[in-house]
């Protein structure tokens, strides 16, 4: 994809937290080419924001996307995260997994919504993640399906807790989910072990298709890293203009 040079604008938050034990979280929020104040936007919220950022290159990427007239504007906003606690916040069954979902809901989405013109309506809005990241966009669409419909989820670290999570869940007629992995991703080594991405995400695939989510699926070489999640990303973006 060509990436003509389009000015970006990103800002820096700091969101207010009773949730949280740091009583705050950091955010970024690129706001898309020819922003106005008075158009209401839908919104990409990432996991990892930083790196979703600076290594996923999402902003960059939309903001291409847009000025190319292939996807209508939107904002994206990334959610930074103390790799410290990552598992511990993004897993299932993380301890701080309760806390960091209900600060993401109940605190996070208010915050942006009240300071930036993005549209609310769970249509509008798609939770993006790569590994946990992604596992953890589908835990919010799990716990808050009248708030969050659309997931893009790359690599998802699907692990047992996941996959127990979407077997417990009811009717998901009402989720999408684009998904992605590299098939080199079969012996990856995390902080919980080693898995099987591969298989991880077939699994949670045929768990959410029996449940009637709405499943964009691919798997092509590559290897867990943001060197094969970046290329995913416009096709994600896209997905998600489309639906």
């Amino acid at each position: 994809m060509s990436e003509p040079h389009v000015k970006r604008i990103v800002k820096k938050e700091s969101v207010p937290s009773r949730l949280l034990p740091a009583g705050s979280r950091d955010v970024r929020i690129s706001l898309p080419p020819g922003f106005n104040e008075l158009t209401e936007y839908p919104v990409v919220y990432c996991q990892d924001g930083e790196d979703f950022f600076n290594f996923g290159r999402i902003a960059t990427i939309a903001s291409s996307l847009i000025a190319e007239g292939e996807i209508e504007p939107v904002l994206v906003v990334g959610v930074d995260v103390d790799k410290s606690v990552r598992t511990r916040e993004y897993a299932a069954d993380g301890d701080l997994h309760e806390g960091y979902t209900a600060f993401f809901a109940e605190e996070l989405v208010p915050f942006i919504a009240a300071r930036y013109p993005v549209r609310t309506e769970p249509d509008y809005v798609l939770l993006a993640g790569c590994s946990l990241g992604g596992a953890v966009s589908l835990q919010l669409a799990l716990a808050f399906p009248r708030r969050f419909v659309n997931v893009m989820s790359l690599s998802g670290a699907f692990y047992p807790s996941s996959q127990a999570a979407i077997a417990a869940a009811g009717d998901l007629s009402h989720l999408n989910i684009f998904m992605t992995v590299g098939l080199q991703e079969t012996a990856f080594k995390t902080d919980r072990g080693v898995f099987d991405f591969v298989a991880m995400n077939r699994t949670a695939r045929k768990l959410l298709e029996e449940r009637g989510a709405r499943v964009e699926y691919a798997e092509r070489d590559g290897e867990h890293l943001w060197g094969y999640w970046q290329k995913d990303v416009p096709d994600g973006l896209k997905w998600f203009a489309g639906l």
